[in-house]
């Protein structure tokens, strides 16, 4: 029981923490950066800032979609970059601190034929982006058509997220607050998850 309190409030220490960060005035170009890394080497997805942020600042919804939109895109550039340019210097390191070596090299063989409808899929899904953006470059799927895919996987997920915080953002809050431990919980294992669907899907 002690241990679940302690949990509970450590969560609440590192939310208030987040909402304080997230009414920084850097705080558009802290999570850009995360939004930019995310699609090439970092672990943790931007919307643990977007969130808070948007609860604190509904208004900023649309320039936060925006924005994060076109970091995330650009930072995709670069994860295909790495797998172009330097997968065995580099992008071969990033796959294997994921332990994802088995997924990805079938990933390789089905963005020869599939590579566009993956990256718009993957949208849908928990997937790690970084995992996609490097396939995309080892397999040399057409720059174009990875860009444009990119754009509207990208911007669908974060004008969504962005759209449904500036609807119900009050509402979410008190839930968010109600009930921190779970929610908390609940962002981690969407993360594993997308980790986890990876590994088992793609054996």
């Amino acid at each position: 029981m002690n241990t679940a309190v302690a949990q509970v409030s450590r969560s609440r220490q590192f939310y208030e923490w987040i909402i304080r960060s997230a009414q920084h005035p850097w705080a558009l170009w802290w999570v850009n950066l995360v939004s930019f890394a995310e699609s090439s080497f970092f672990p943790l997805p931007p919307d643990l800032m977007i969130i808070p942020m948007l609860l604190s600042q509904p208004k900023k919804a649309w320039v936060v979609a925006a924005t994060c939109s076109i970091s995330s895109v650009l930072g995709g550039i670069v994860g295909y970059g790495i797998g172009y340019f330097v997968y065995e210097a580099i992008g071969q390191s990033i796959i294997k601190l994921y332990h994802l070596e088995n997924s990805f090299r079938l990933f390789q063989t089905q963005f020869q034929t599939w590579g566009f409808w993956i990256i718009m899929a993957k949208g849908l899904t928990p997937i790690p982006y970084k995992l996609v953006t490097i396939a995309s470059g080892v397999a040399g799927l057409d720059l174009g058509k990875f860009i444009l895919a990119s754009m509207i996987t990208r911007s669908a997920r974060f004008f969504v997220l962005s759209a449904l915080l500036w609807r119900f953002g009050p509402r979410a809050r008190v839930f968010i607050e109600s009930y921190l431990g779970w929610v908390m919980g609940g962002v981690l294992l969407t993360i594993v998850l997308g980790y986890v669907i990876v590994k088992v899907l793609l054996p």
